[in-house]
């Protein structure tokens, strides 16, 4: 059963059975808002991009994103870039898969990232989400709706952290402003 979340909601990611799970994919989509003009309305693509940086003791180590699409120890892997987005049927556009088991012992806080390329502001993007999935079944455990388009390129969008011996979603769904991760970091260090 999926739980709709809300900002600042945390989960814990158990199985529904109180398992641990061991592996989990961020999805993240979206769609380019349809715009009125003179003609009638039209979109624009828009290019997205879904990131994660991994952090020790509040310090990056590393980060996953379109350009170093898996990390250094191979526990975190991005499944490509999407420069246009628009699956929007409920599908993902761009994934990011977690083996939490293969997580280091050193890393307490991946957090997750989703930034305009392109620079469009989130007022030209519509039906975006980011949702967590049991990788190991395809069961979607969490979605959060990123609401509301605003002046900003950017989202920090959900975190996954240590709790206890296992882990722990945490919405967060601030906007921020940036083209890429590194531009995020200032947005992204309140949050640890």
């Amino acid at each position: 059963m999926t739980v709709n979340m809300t900002k600042g909601q945390a989960i814990s990611l158990q199985k529904a059975d109180g398992g641990t799970l061991t592996a989990v994919r961020m999805g993240l989509g979206w769609q380019a808002a349809k715009r009125r003009g003179l003609f009638g309305s039209r979109t624009r693509e828009i290019d997205l991009d879904a990131s994660a940086v991994l952090f020790a003791d509040k310090q990056p180590v590393d980060v996953v994103f379109f350009r170093h699409l898996q990390s250094d120890d191979g526990s975190v892997r991005h499944t490509g870039d999407n420069l246009v987005g628009g699956a929007g049927q409920g599908g993902d556009d761009e994934s990011i898969l977690v083996d939490l088991q293969r997580v280091p012992v050193h890393i307490d806080q991946i957090v997750f990232t989703v930034n305009s390329f392109t620079g469009q502001t989130f007022q030209e993007v519509q039906n975006a989400f980011c949702r967590i999935v049991d990788e190991t079944n395809g069961q979607e455990l969490a979605r959060y709706t990123l609401d509301g388009g605003g002046q900003y390129t950017a989202q920090i969008m959900a975190k996954v952290h240590r709790a206890g011996a296992g882990w722990q979603m945490t919405a967060l769904g601030n906007p921020a402003n940036g083209r890429t991760f590194q531009d995020l970091m200032p947005s992204i260090l309140p949050h640890l």
